[in-house]
């Protein structure tokens, strides 16, 4: 009898050949990597094929998420992350997890041969950021944080305004962030489920440890130091700090120095540029001009511009905004994102959000937290990514690592 060989096999029809194919797993996915995941399964050249979370509850939506896009049962489940870090047939992964868990993630994601599209913040501290990018680069992989403004039209649109010179020369870059906090308490503790249910050690992992409590695991992390780096800055540090070092021409370097003022930190660049790190403007706070989460503002010697989450942008002169994007596209949505990821997965080449551009940007972030912390202006080497005569804040740009997690 002759063999009947599926058109999907052979690329048929609208579909990718397996040969074309990306296969991905998937480690810690809760609401946010949903919204990743979504975007990875309209691809089609992706094969979602298992999910590795601490919480059965999680691991169970994203297998039937997974199952329902593809009309079969075949997504494999586990809350091991080593069971899917360890399959040949995967070749990239979404790390979702935990903040505190995203740069060991990335590490033994790229260790075990893995591109990696990793949410952010992508570290929670200085050194972690330097790890990771070291890492992606000894072992070759592709990588991706999940800072996706990078590919969000009118975010580019400003960011090239200000490369190309029509703004004059760039002398202040302005980054939005939120209220820096951070907490030292624990929520009080409660009986730990099984282990099926929710693996809490392997949740903590390389974080102190602490008794367990159903709100940690459900999101409500977020202010506890163990968890949430850098006084929470990065939470959009990571967006729009990471766009004023691309508009300014930075992603190569860092400020020389940081200080901050109350709620809004000031940096400076060592050929004069400054950043300034202000609240964003839910109550009014930082006199944004365009209203919408994650604010940026980029000035130079003749005009700015301003631009944030929905898609808005305003400029002084007003002719600098001809040509500028009709699409509002808003700037929580990684599709563009996902695709230029899994483009330079094929390519061998870097992305937007590459392991260099987020080490410096995040390094940016974490630098700022410690001079927000000590209360005094500090003084940063760019090159050797060290405060200068700063043993205090030296000491604060790592963490140690929970045994038996380390790197």
């Amino acid at each position: 009898m002759p063999s009947i060989i599926p058109a999907s096999a052979l690329g048929k029809n609208g579909t990718v050949a397996p040969s074309n194919r990306i296969v991905v797993g998937a480690i810690g996915i809760g609401p946010r990597g949903r919204r990743d995941l979504g975007c990875f399964l309209k691809q089609p050249d992706v094969q979602f094929v298992a999910i590795a979370d601490v919480q059965e509850a999680r691991r169970e939506t994203v297998r039937k998420m997974a199952n329902r896009h593809y009309g079969n049962d075949d997504c494999y489940k586990t809350r091991d992350m080593f069971e899917v870090l360890g399959r040949d047939d995967i070749d990239a992964v979404l790390i979702a997890t935990g903040d505190h868990w995203h740069a060991l993630a990335t590490i033994l994601a790229a260790k075990a041969g893995k591109d990696v599209y990793c949410e952010k913040p992508c570290s929670m501290t200085i050194r972690e950021s330097q790890e990771l990018a070291d890492t992606v680069n000894r072992y070759a992989r592709v990588f991706q944080a999940g800072t996706q403004r990078r590919n969000v039209d009118n975010f580019r649109f400003a960011a090239g305004l200000a490369r190309s010179g029509k703004l004059g020369k760039i002398r202040a870059v302005h980054a939005s962030i939120l209220p820096l906090a951070e907490s030292y308490n624990w929520l009080p503790a409660e009986p730990e489920p099984g282990i099926e249910v929710v693996d809490w050690n392997r949740w903590l992992g390389p974080a102190p440890w602490r008794p367990y409590n159903n709100k940690y695991v459900q999101g409500r992390w977020r202010g506890y130091y163990d968890f949430h780096g850098g006084a929470g800055l990065p939470e959009w540090g990571a967006h729009t700090v990471d766009l004023c070092q691309w508009a300014a021409g930075m992603d190569g370097t860092t400020p020389v120095e940081f200080e901050a003022d109350g709620s809004t930190i000031n940096a400076r660049y060592a050929n004069g540029v400054k950043l300034v790190m202000r609240l964003a403007g839910f109550k009014g706070q930082g006199n944004w001009v365009v209203p919408g989460t994650c604010p940026v503002r980029f000035e130079g010697d003749d005009g700015w511009v301003e631009t944030a989450d929905f898609g808005k942008i305003a400029a002084e002169p007003a002719s600098l905004l001809e040509g500028k994007p009709a699409e509002e596209m808003a700037g929580t949505d990684p599709i563009k994102h996902v695709r230029n990821f899994l483009d330079c997965v094929k390519s061998r080449e870097k992305p937007a959000a590459n392991e260099d551009v987020t080490r410096r940007g995040h390094i940016v972030s974490h630098a700022a937290a410690i001079a927000w912390r000590l209360g005094h202006k500090v003084h940063f080497d760019p090159v050797t990514e060290t405060f200068i005569d700063d043993k205090e804040a030296n000491r604060m740009s790592s963490r140690a690592r929970r045994a038996p997690w380390h790197a």
